[in-house]
């Protein structure tokens, strides 16, 4: 039987960024994060950080244990100078500003990034810095996701991880009953499924075909998608990740296919 997990993108992706809830916990003073932050630093986040708009933990080396990685720093554009810190158009640029330099930095296709343990948060500066007049964003890589109880290290620098065959650390797979609210892990741990493909829905300018279609198609597509991947086994199960117009509207347009494996 087919197991539907709606979550918000990306699995990479899977993103709160759409609410514009990415960052650390607690602003930091006035005026601290008015200038840019550097690109490349590591930092050691946890979900809780991931849940906040902006960010002032301290950067550590890369060399020590670290699961936070910043790949890509910017100006925001001029639009939002004048914008309220909580504009959703913010969190809709940083949504698609982040996912696509972050496809550049692993090395990962679009359909390898939603398969992948890793993710990316997306920062602002703090309430305190905007109200100064700080418009940049910071995007960071993360050793795990929105559906992830806590993240994994990474390497000294996540640069190309993506790329070619990644290692099963890096790929994402699940425990549970079903797919539907079952703990996301590295492939590499023991688990009951893991996502293997993805299904695109639609071209970058088609209109949002509405819940039931999407459900559908990707059911269906998903039944055939993982049978093969499985070699046409006489009898298996498989699960679907799909998501809704919020993320059409950001950008997404495929849902991802789960073959029930322990392996």
């Amino acid at each position: 039987m087919p197991h539907a997990w709606r979550v918000v993108v990306p699995l990479a992706l899977l993103m709160t960024s759409l609410t514009g809830c990415f960052g650390a916990a607690g602003d930091p003073a006035p005026a601290t994060d008015v200038a840019a932050p550097d690109t490349g630093a590591c930092r050691v986040l946890s979900p809780d950080d991931v849940a906040q708009p902006s960010n002032a933990t301290a950067p550590v080396s890369c060399d020590q244990p670290h699961t936070a990685q910043t790949y890509a720093v910017g100006s925001l554009p001029d639009r939002f100078a004048h914008s309220p810190y909580d504009d959703h158009e913010l969190a809709a640029f940083g949504y698609r500003a982040c996912s696509s330099k972050f496809i550049r930095f692993t090395g990962a296709d679009e359909s390898l990034a939603m398969r992948s343990i890793l993710s990316w948060a997306w920062f602002r500066p703090s309430q305190a810095a905007w109200d100064d007049g700080a418009r940049w964003y910071r995007c960071d890589v993360i050793g795990g996701g929105d559906q992830t109880r806590s993240y994994v290290d990474l390497p000294p620098s996540a640069k190309g991880l993506l790329l070619g065959r990644p290692a099963d650390r890096w790929m994402v797979c699940a425990n549970g009953a079903t797919v539907s609210g079952s703990v996301k892990i590295p492939c590499s741990e023991k688990h009951d499924w893991r996502a293997v493909t993805t299904i695109v829905l639609g071209s970058s300018g088609d209109p949002y075909p509405g819940d039931r279609v999407v459900q559908a198609r990707t059911r269906d597509f998903c039944s055939k998608s993982v049978g093969a991947w499985l070699d046409y086994p006489v009898d298996y199960d498989y699960g679907y990740s799909w998501f809704h117009e919020t993320e059409w509207t950001a950008g997404n347009r495929r849902s991802v296919c789960w073959a029930r494996t322990d392996s």
